[in-house]
């Protein structure tokens, strides 16, 4: 087992933190389009519930949110660790052990262009947090009652944001990002942690561009939908 200087410091810790740090984010962005699905109804009553009810949470948000910052935070910056580590002869060892381990290659599109995806994907994020959780720069007053309780307007918010064309191509690009970071990161993370095991490759493979076209249709098809029927 590795220690965790180990862990941090070798080319293998890091890969095994990718992978850990890649799926776990997975199953976070399962949770969180889950909870976003609520927008296609076509009233802003569940979502409002919805976000409240996370808020409700109180503390124990805060936790989860400090944790899932610091996820983020070790996922980018260990990519940026492995990425610079080789410079590009880093990226010629790699196509070798993609030929080698799996059979053909899986140097693609996906694969040249994690380090860029993710980049975006990582300002995105501070976006994202920036402008829906703590509304920096929001105009306006986004409150409703819900149970006689003055709570957040955050469908409204949500709905306000996307009828705005520019953010609705900007966020759809990102998506489009996402979809390719999935592509490859899924299917690389199984690698890393040692678990693509030759008879199962295929298999982990095709669920990997499932998931990465299922999340990117499904948080994509909100802001279209939202610009075009709300």
């Amino acid at each position: 087992m590795l220690s965790i200087k180990e862990a941090l410091t070798s080319t293998i810790g890091r890969k095994y933190l990718m992978g850990a740090s890649g799926l776990l984010l997975v199953g976070f962005l399962a949770s969180h389009l889950a909870g976003n699905i609520l927008l296609y109804l076509p009233e802003g009553t569940a979502f409002n519930l919805y976000a409240k009810g996370l808020v409700d949470l109180g503390p124990l948000l805060m936790i989860a949110e400090v944790g899932l910052l610091g996820l983020f935070a070790l996922h980018i910056l260990v990519a940026l660790k492995l990425h610079f580590a080789g410079g590009k002869q880093r990226g010629r060892q790699y196509n070798v052990a993609q030929k080698t381990k799996g059979g053909k290659s899986k140097y693609n599109l996906s694969s040249t262009n994690m380090i860029w995806t993710g980049l975006g994907l990582g300002m995105f994020l501070v976006a994202h947090v920036a402008w829906f959780r703590f509304e920096v720069f929001v105009q306006g007053d986004y409150t409703t009652m819900i149970d006689g309780v003055a709570a957040r307007d955050l469908h409204r918010l949500v709905v306000d944001t996307f009828k705005n064309p520019v953010i609705v191509v900007f966020y759809s690009t990102i998506m489009v990002f996402l979809g390719f970071h999935l592509r490859h990161g899924f299917w690389s993370a199984f690698q890393s942690l040692g678990l693509m095991a030759p008879k199962y490759s295929k298999a982990i493979e095709l669920a990997g561009v499932a998931i990465a076209i299922a999340f990117a249709a499904g948080f994509l098809g909100i802001p279209s939908f939202i610009y075009f029927m709300k």
